[in-house]
């Protein structure tokens, strides 16, 4: 008989025992990377060979919109208010700091979703979905800071020493999202409208974050940008690009000590959630 590692995951193994849950978690993480990386490659590859553009992709979507908001900015049509950069490039880098963001919350449900033969066939750590999805968005955000990078030469805007802080400020952005993303897959594999509710969300929470508008400087709508815990992240993400101050630096640890902590309660409920959400799946 041959001698094979056997994991029952049950809820009492982390709710009775955090320490044994919390060391089989990090236990099938790290047994799950190679896997992780081997789908990350799969799927980057199916994604831009079999479009026409490739990788360019990267940049048209974001771009588009970046180029509509400048001609409504520049036509008169929507009075955006006054940026502290110009406002191409102030609406150009907030597109792809928020398509980063994006991605990285989109990634889990997407990795479930598209992942339901394999998980119904084969006994494979379930955190090398994850891994894998993270994979994917750090590498399209790769390419986003090559591009934040040459639109900042461009412009000729002088950038400070916070350069180099700036990819701390990405894995923050995809850190929450990945957070956000984790807490909602459960109920998103369950219920498919989730999947298509939580975009139309975010595009509202869009427009209360630094991404095409500036952050007002009063009224209830300065008030909601204020306290929009994704306002410091876009707009320091930004900052460091382009040597700018920082903005609410007590308030951006808070936020991310919070995203921490419901990073490890989503991949809790997500480890709870599987089996069932499977057993489902392959009824």
């Amino acid at each position: 008989m041959s001698d094979r590692k056997i994991t029952i995951y049950t809820a009492d193994s982390c709710l009775f025992s955090p320490a044994l849950g919390l060391r089989g978690m990090f236990s099938d993480l790290v047994s799950g990377r190679e896997l992780a990386w081997q789908l990350a490659v799969r799927d980057i590859r199916g994604q831009y060979r079999q479009a026409f553009f490739g990788m360019l992709w990267a940049l048209i979507m974001p771009l588009a919109s970046a180029i509509t908001w400048i001609f409504l900015s520049a036509s008169g049509i929507v009075a955006l208010g006054e940026t502290t950069v110009s406002y191409p490039f102030y609406a150009f880098t907030g597109t792809m700091l928020w398509t980063i963001f994006m991605e990285a919350l989109n990634a889990p449900l997407q990795q479930v979703n598209g992942s339901r033969s394999l998980l119904t066939k084969l006994n494979f750590p379930r955190e090398a979905l994850i891994l894998s999805g993270v994979y994917q968005v750090c590498f399209n955000a790769s390419i986003k800071f090559a591009l934040m990078l040459g639109a900042l030469l461009m412009t000729g805007i002088t950038p400070g020493w916070g350069l180099m802080l700036l990819p701390f400020a990405l894995v923050a952005l995809i850190l929450v999202g990945t957070a956000i993303g984790l807490l909602i897959t459960p109920v998103g594999v369950l219920y498919g409208d989730v999947g298509r509710v939580v975009p139309m969300l975010m595009q509202f929470v869009m427009f209360l974050t630094p991404v095409v508008f500036p952050i007002p400087k009063a009224g209830l709508a300065g008030a909601l940008f204020r306290i929009n815990p994704l306002t410091p992240l876009v707009h320091n993400a930004r900052a460091l690009l382009a040597g700018l101050p920082l903005l609410a630096l007590d308030y951006y640890l808070a936020v991310m000590s919070v995203a921490v902590i419901l990073l490890l309660l989503g991949w809790i409920i997500y480890r709870l959630a599987m089996p069932i959400l499977i057993e489902r799946m392959s009824a």
